[in-house]
Parts: C-alpha cells; structure tokens; sequence
C-alpha cells in the first residue's frame, strides 16, 4: 500500500541512532557546498565508511532528512556540546523527524513516567503501534516485521539517548546533562523537550528560571 497522506515512516529502522556518523558529517551538512560534498562522499566513502554505494545513500538520505528536520542553528549548538547532551539531542531531532517516534514518547514513555510503574516494555510499545494501525492504513500494511524493527528500533533510540535501562526497562533521566544543556531548548522555544527529557515539573522550572 502506497504512502499516500499518511504522517508515518518506518524509514529510520534502517538507519540507527547513528550519533557518530552524523557527528562526522556535520561538517559536510553545514557547509554551504553541501550538495556537492554529500555526493562526493556517496562515491568516495571518507567519512561514512559504509560498505556499498547503495548503502551510503540510504544512510545519507536519511541522516539529511534528519539534519533538516530542525534549524540549522540547533547543529551549530550541539557541536559543543559533551556527548551525554548530543545523545539527548539526537533523540530531540529523532522525535522532530519520525512522527511515530514523537507518538510512540508522547502516548507511552512520558505517560508512564508520570505513572507509578516507570518501565517500559516492548509490548507497552507494540500495543501504542497497534492503536496507530488502527486509525492508519498505510501503518496497517506494514509487515510484522517492518512493526518488529519499528518498535524495537524506538526502544533503541531510548536507551542510546540515555533514558532507559534495557536490561530492567526502568525509564530514567539521563545522565551528566546539566541546566545549560536544558537550558537551549527553552531558549530555542522547543521546552516541550524539558517533560520529553524526562524532567520533573520544578526541574523545568527551575531551568526555564535559568534560561531568563
């Protein structure tokens, strides 16, 4: 089944967190011959380091949708930031690039955060999908295994950015990210981000108290 109008995408399944890549061709994505980079590295393989042609351009299809899916200006941010505050920060451009990813945090994770049992399981995030599928027909055509990698690759995405324990699926802030880190995205205007990250109500108050 076609697309169609359909917000969703499973297209991030064959393309991982990928911090480290995407740290490497930032410099390639903000240059202002970008286009030209971009394809000379597709042919050359100098920074990706992927194995087929094929390959680097699925990777750096993808990375590109997700550098563009905030300003520039975050880009220029993050590059100085320390590598707990990118992971963060690449699942902030995760949850701006993948509406289903947004879904999957905003309807489950932070959910049960607030609640009393603050784990997250694979069917917490299986059950969200299928309520998804329900209201969505190019979702429902998906295959179980294209349903399997899409689920499984945003809990992935929650453990490599820091906010969640694999091995006992207990959800938790992550770590050694100061205020000033916090403190961007209020300034930025996306402070959404703050309760997304995990943080308590007078957590987000006492950063956006930071950020005046």
């Amino acid at each position: 089944m076609k697309r169609d109008n359909s917000p969703y995408s499973a297209s991030f399944t064959g393309c991982s967190f990928m911090m480290y890549e995407m740290n490497r061709l930032l410099p390639l994505f903000l240059a202002d011959n970008s286009e030209e980079l971009i394809k000379q590295e597709i042919e050359q393989n100098q920074v990706l380091m992927a194995n087929s042609i094929a390959s680097r351009k699925k990777y750096m299809s993808e990375l590109k949708r997700r550098f563009n899916a905030v300003p520039k200006s975050f880009w220029q941010a993050y590059q100085s930031w320390a590598e707990p505050a990118q992971r963060l920060g690449i699942f902030f451009v995760l949850l701006n690039t993948y509406r289903i990813v947004l879904d999957f945090h905003l309807n489950v994770t932070i959910k049960k955060w607030k609640s009393v049992d603050r784990r997250v399981s694979y069917e917490d995030i299986s059950m969200e999908l299928t309520q998804i599928a329900s209201n969505d027909e190019f979702v429902d055509s998906w295959s179980d295994n294209t349903k399997d990698r899409v689920v499984t690759a945003y809990m992935t995405f929650l453990n490599q950015a820091g906010l969640y324990d694999k091995k006992t699926g207990e959800l938790h802030q992550a770590k050694d990210v100061s205020t000033d880190d916090y403190c961007y995205y209020v300034n930025a205007g996306q402070d959404w981000f703050l309760e997304a990250s995990l943080l308590y109500p007078y957590e987000i108050d006492n950063v956006k108290g930071a950020a005046l």
